[in-house]
């Protein structure tokens, strides 16, 4: 994949199958402006259709304080209607991308993360948050409710009645409450750093693999049961018939480490 340039990221490749995207403006705690929607737009698009090497992801804010401490409000203070709603379409975009990304991704969340910022996070495959982060969907303090399907990805993590007492409450809540109520998959000292210790253990699996398990996983949960089961299968059978499948078997029998080409 070409080279990437963009205002309010900074991409830095770890080795030759990780992506570490950071959320660059740590100088207004990496907030949500229209430029950083755009951004992510391209970005997520752009890994959609050409990947290459990369294997995973894993997005974390620049600096020591904010993951994302959600939308923009200096941005958006006085904004007309119409501009509102044309800048939220552009973030819908960013964040359907994000949710449909193929590749997996984890949210190293090593500072807070309001609004938008968690929403972000929660649209990755799961998130390891520092244990110093705090966590909300604040929106209805703002006469707002979440736009970036944290009304949906909540209930999914942490249960229904979870998800409705901290979003109408706008209620704050730290790394390890996050991580009691499944929000939060592991509460680390450095964050960033064993975000990127899974991403290499992930990286090490058949690519190919892992993107249909992700898809099966994401897509069954919406389906009942039995149509969940007939789409892991589908999912399933395409597989067979890889050199990945091929060279995992053959590495099993030869007691060796498998050499996956993502073929």
């Amino acid at each position: 994949m070409s080279t990437m340039n963009y205002q309010t990221l900074a991409i830095e490749p770890q080795g030759e199958h990780i992506l570490l995207v950071r959320l660059n403006r740590p100088q207004v705690l990496n907030a949500l402006n229209t430029q950083m929607g755009k951004d992510q737009h391209d970005l997520w698009t752009r890994l959609t259709a050409e990947p290459g090497n990369t294997r995973c992801v894993v997005l974390t804010g620049a600096g020591d304080r904010a993951f994302c401490a959600g939308a923009d409000l200096k941005e958006r203070d006085g904004m007309t209607e119409t501009v509102w709603r044309a800048q939220h379409e552009i973030f819908e975009r960013a964040f359907m991308a994000l949710m449909e990304l193929p590749l997996p991704i984890i949210a190293a969340v090593n500072g807070h993360a309001f609004g938008g910022g968690l929403e972000m996070a929660l649209c990755c495959d799961f998130i390891y948050a520092a244990r110093t982060a705090r966590m909300a969907l604040s929106e209805t303090r703002l006469g707002l409710m979440p736009g970036g399907a944290g009304t949906q990805n909540l209930p999914r993590a942490a249960g229904e009645r979870r998800a409705k007492e901290l979003i109408m409450t706008a209620q704050a809540f730290d790394a390890q409450q996050g991580y009691e109520w499944g929000i939060v998959n592991r509460v680390c000292d450095d964050a960033l750093a064993d975000a990127l210790g899974t991403a290499e253990k992930i990286s090490e699996n058949a690519p190919l693999a892992v993107r249909q398990a992700k898809k099966s996983a994401h897509y069954g949960l919406q389906m009942d049961l039995a149509t969940g089961y007939r789409f892991e299968i589908e999912a399933y059978n395409q597989l067979v018939g890889t050199e990945d499948r091929k060279e995992g078997v053959r590495a099993f029998n030869e007691k060796r480490k498998p050499r996956f080409q993502g073929k």
